[in-house]
């Protein structure tokens, strides 16, 4: 079966393994779901991530963090741009999610990066999800 947005189903994996306390959650493989796993490892929101070779597409496994309380370390993913309604911003419209408890992931011209990263360089691009 066809996924109409493969960005969503994996943020929706991401969650629902969260819920259910898995360890790793298993994603079909795509270069943009490789950057946006590299970005949520370097801000502490998953343990890991490995790209793995099966003969198609292949396999993003996701290792899931969680607290000492075993509690999911991600309380809300919400994605923003649909492939039916696109969301851009400049760079200097970039809204802190939260009041900066949160983070949004940006795909822009320098590659995906989050927004704290994206006010730094300046830059400013597609918001594909915001995590918190």
């Amino acid at each position: 079966m066809a996924i109409s947005d493969p960005i969503a189903d994996m943020l929706t994996r991401i969650r629902n393994g969260g819920k259910a306390k898995f360890v790793k959650v298993d994603i079909p493989g795509a270069k943009i779901k490789t950057e946006i796993a590299r970005v949520l490892q370097a801000q502490g929101y998953i343990k890991n991530y490995k790209s793995i070779k099966d003969g198609k597409q292949g396999i993003l496994r996701v290792y899931l963090k969680y607290t000492d309380k075993n509690q999911h370390v991600i309380f809300g993913i919400e994605r923003c741009s649909k492939t039916s309604r696109r969301v851009y911003v400049k760079g200097k419209d970039i809204k802190p999610v939260l009041n900066g408890m949160g983070i949004s992931i940006l795909s822009t011209s320098k590659g995906i990066m989050t927004d704290k990263q994206a006010i730094r360089e300046k830059v400013g691009g597609e918001i594909l999800c915001n995590l918190w």
